[in-house]
């Protein structure tokens, strides 16, 4: 298998929460949208989130533990954005912090509870160097 791109769906039972959350907070287009189901672009040709209402009863809602590892082109931007979210009210499940393994990040919550993991790379600490290949 040699895949060209990967995205996920979340299933939700609102999509139109999902697709405004995206856009105020992270600036995102809608690219497709049928009603119950909307691709989102978060920034030109970048990636992309998947949002579906369940189109059947065997369809279960999203039920939690996925977390989008979002990397940004700096720690400044990091800050930056860390600041704006924190203003905003959203919630910060973990603070933001330089971490020994190489980036500097923190994490908040969508309205379904995806964790949005918002870093910058950084140098890994001398401990966390021998893992990376």
């Amino acid at each position: 298998m040699q895949p060209t791109s990967l995205s996920p769906t979340i299933i939700v039972k609102n999509v139109e929460k999902a697709k405004a959350f995206y856009a105020e907070h992270f600036g995102a287009t809608t690219t497709f949208d049928c009603g119950w189901y909307v691709n989102l672009e978060l920034g030109a040709g970048g990636p992309t989130l998947q949002f579906m209402q369940p189109q059947s009863p065997n369809q279960p809602e999203y039920q939690g533990g996925l977390t989008y590892n979002i990397r940004l082109e700096s720690t400044e931007r990091v800050d930056s954005e860390h600041n704006r979210m924190n203003e905003a009210g959203l919630p910060i499940v973990m603070p933001l912090e330089d971490h020994p393994w190489g980036d500097r990040g923190f994490c908040t919550l969508d309205p379904y509870g995806v964790a949005l993991y918002i870093y910058a790379d950084t140098e890994p600490s001398e401990e966390f160097r021998q893992y990376y290949v």
